[in-house]
């Protein structure tokens, strides 16, 4: 807050202290040399709970009157806050749980229900760690993890030596020391045995004790209650301690903590011995100078471990340090207030119009054009747009559907989500030329693709990982040696590798062939593996490390405000006319063009003269539900062949939308419809050749795109074979042109 106070108004608004006086009234606190200023709400001890609540809410009016009126941004560090400031317009509503408070002793009846208000409505969700993070995320679509930061120069002067802080009371060495609150969380047999067990040791404990009895502290000689104390004389006591412990009971209480002290204890010197609390644990396991018992007798042997360290040349520091670099309170603000910026941005942008009217535009009968290009997906918009603006022509775009952009369509539905109509579309790219060429017509929004597949109930990463292996069989691998190693037990040697059965088989065996890929093959393409070329599962990788991002492209986003918004920017041109809901049969009649673009099927531009080309097509169920979240990650795949569908996708994940609803889409493959994916046999190859040589006699055609030349390409890959034929065609022009001349 401190940081926040440099550039913001803050205030600080205590929770409300009882008074004999018959008002409510507010107290101001400015400390020196801050720009946080502190508010107490005073309120008589006579008013009931409801007097008392709209009593609050009056003086949080009297307080925004006073800083100017304008909507205030909201900080909620508890959501019984949020119980009188309800009705108040804010600019912005932030919840920072930086606790699983309801799980507390003496937590408010109405605690869990006001949080769920909260969450409802806050634009950013922060919590204190990553457990609290796990266990929330999905009731949030904008929730991000925030473990406390440190001020290292503030604890480090520890490692100096100190002296004792004036009136504290003279404590033997060696001494292990605790701060923070002594209350439920904390494991008082565990101290109680510790101290019993090695009487030589000191076990100084700072702190208010607060919702346990004072009889229930455990009482010896060497156990020192110290109380509470100033922040700025805890680098003193700390200067006093040989080892700093963490001795928290696993309980509901302690379930999501990510103890503050832990970088703390670390910057002043101290080695840490600490119960397995799972932050802990996941952040500091690794750290040498952090030790993590599983019982109280571990917890002794530790400690002594602790206390040799101590003693040594404190060379273990250096990988303190390297790593407490990175958890100071300028990377937190600065990371907070960047949220905050995109909120804000976010709220600004809500408002606008998403309706993609512009572009349907219709051309009378007659016209004559230099280019017509059918199909207005990537392909066909990349060339009219190069056509158009680089090379000067006049170039009609149809497209049989009522929008462009293909496959590619987004559109916000009757929620106001927005959500890809034809399925999920994922952009990455290892072309810095490819992305540096879309970029002219969108920003981006950083986003890794994710997907986790439905084994049996347990949702595991895919493509297979070490994450999944152990998750599958119960394994504990721990490195990339040991995972290659299972994997190559489970692989079998093949005579050939022909079908993308085989690929698998070869790879990772029977067992995860069947697991992950054949009943979703099956579904997919309505064909087992064995019919299909090894082309269908080579771009599916198995991975014998940790990194569960479905793409590893050097490039990976999505188009800031969608795909329609940059195929929008991308047409805007006055060379570039476009009929939607238009046949290129009908078109072909009414407009003169000297050169066709065609990325439709190559078949139906020849009337299918030696059969239909096979494909698979797809169907969408589209849901929206009442909730903010409703899967951990943008795509779960369905493996099994009970389940009719092959995956489900969760919009928002993808474009990063805040929205108080979340919209999700369920994919079935299919025989008939669009046609979307060439099916990868021989046969179908070979019919495809016969079109091919067609299409290299026929002069005034070009075929672009997965339909047009019969082949599945990733969107990046069908921007870049559009750029390919707009040089080639530039350069055939150019040649003409010289040809003429001469």
């Amino acid at each position: 807050m401190e940081r926040f106070a440099t550039n913001r108004r803050v205030f600080f608004f205590e929770e409300m202290i009882r008074t004999d006086h018959h008002a409510a009234y507010l107290e101001f606190h400015a400390f020196k040399g801050s720009g946080v200023k502190c508010i107490r709400p005073r309120i008589p001890h006579t008013f009931s709970d409801t007097r008392t609540r709209d009593a609050l809410e009056e003086l949080l009016r009297q307080l925004i009157d006073l800083s100017g009126g304008r909507n205030p941004t909201f900080w909620f560090y508890t959501p019984m806050m949020y119980d009188f400031a309800r009705g108040i317009d804010a600019e912005l509503v932030i919840y920072d749980c930086m606790d699983e408070l309801a799980n507390f002793l003496g937590a408010p009846a109405r605690l869990e229900s006001l949080e769920t208000e909260l969450i409802r409505r806050a634009d950013v969700v922060f919590t204190g760690g990553y457990s609290l993070f796990e266990a929330k995320r999905l009731l949030h679509d904008n929730i991000h993890p925030f473990p406390s930061g440190v001020d290292i120069e503030h604890f480090r002067i520890a490692r100096s030596g100190l002296s004792e802080p004036v009136g504290a009371t003279p404590i033997g060495r060696p001494t292990l020391g605790y701060y923070g609150v002594i209350d439920e969380r904390l494991d008082l047999a565990l101290i109680a045995a510790t101290a019993a067990a090695r009487p030589e040791w000191s076990i100084a404990l700072i702190g208010p004790v607060v919702k346990i009895s004072l009889s229930d502290l455990p009482r010896a000689p060497n156990i020192h209650y110290v109380g509470q104390v100033p922040y700025a004389d805890l680098p003193a006591h700390l200067a006093g301690w040989d080892v700093a412990i963490m001795p928290f009971a696993l309980n509901d209480a302690t379930r999501f903590i990510s103890p503050t002290k832990t970088p703390e204890y670390l910057a002043s010197g101290r080695p840490v011995v600490s119960t397995p609390i799972k932050d802990v644990v996941r952040h500091y396991g690794g750290v040498k100078g952090v030790f993590i018992a599983g019982d109280s007798q571990e917890f002794i042997e530790l400690c002594e471990r602790a206390l040799s360290l101590k003693k040594s040349d404190g060379s273990w520091l250096a990988g303190v340090d390297e790593i407490l670099a990175s958890c100071t309170w300028d990377e937190t603000f600065n990371r907070m207030n960047g949220h905050l910026d995109a909120a804000m941005v976010r709220r600004a942008q809500s408002v606008q119009d998403h309706s993609h009217s512009p572009l349907c535009r219709r051309r009378r009968p007659g016209g004559r054009y230099d280019y017509l290009i059918v199909g207005a997906g990537f392909a066909g918009s990349v060339l009219a747009e190069r056509l158009a603006s680089d090379g000067g022509k006049r170039v009609l775009l149809c497209d049989r559907r009522p929008q462009v952009g293909g496959n590619a369509y987004d559109f916000h539905d009757a929620s106001g989500i927005l959500v890809h109509k034809y399925g999920p579309h994922i952009f990455h790219t290892n072309s810095d030329a490819i992305f540096s060429y879309l970029s002219r017509f969108t920003a981006w929004r950083a986003y890794e693709h994710r997907v986790l597949a439905d084994v049996a109930g347990a949702l595991l990463p895919i493509p297979i990982n070490r994450t999944t292996l152990n998750g599958l069989y119960g394994l504990d691998l721990r490195n990339d040696v040991q995972a290659a190693a299972f994997l190559t037990g489970c692989a079998e040697n093949l005579e050939a590798i022909v079908s993308s059965k085989d690929v698998v088989v070869a790879a990772v065996g029977r067992d995860l062939y069947r697991t992950f890929f054949e009943g979703y093959t099956r579904k997919q393409w309505g064909l087992d593996p064995s019919e299909l070329d090894k082309s269908v599962t080579a771009r599916i990788p198995t991975r014998t490390n940790t990194d569960d991002r479905y793409f590893q492209d050097n490039i990976q986003a999505m188009p800031l405000n969608g795909y329609s918004h940059m195929f929008e920017n991308m047409l805007d041109h006055d060379n570039i006319h476009i009929l939607l809901e238009a046949d290129f049969s009908d078109v072909r009649k009414d407009y003169e063009a000297a050169h066709t673009i065609f990325t439709g099927p190559i078949d139906e531009y020849y009337g299918y003269r030696f059969g239909a080309l096979p494909y698979r097509s797809l169907q969408f169920k589209h849901e929206t539900h009442d909730r903010r979240r409703v899967q951990p990650v943008g795509v779960i795949n369905y493996p099994s062949e009970e389940i009719p569908y092959t995956r489900i996708t969760e919009y928002k994940h993808l474009t990063g939308q805040v929205h108080p609803k979340t919209s999700v889409s369920y994919e079935f493959a299919c025989a008939e419809g669009d046609p979307y994916y060439p099916i990868p046999r021989p046969e179908n190859q070979a019919l495809f050749k016969r079109y091919e040589q067609l299409a290299k006699a026929s002069r005034n055609v070009t075929f672009v795109g997965r339909l047009g030349t019969y082949k599945y390409y990733n969107m990046d890959q069908v921007v870049g074979q559009a750029l390919a034929a707009y040089r080639r065609l530039r350069t055939l022009t150019r040649g003409e042109k010289l040809a003429s001349r001469s």
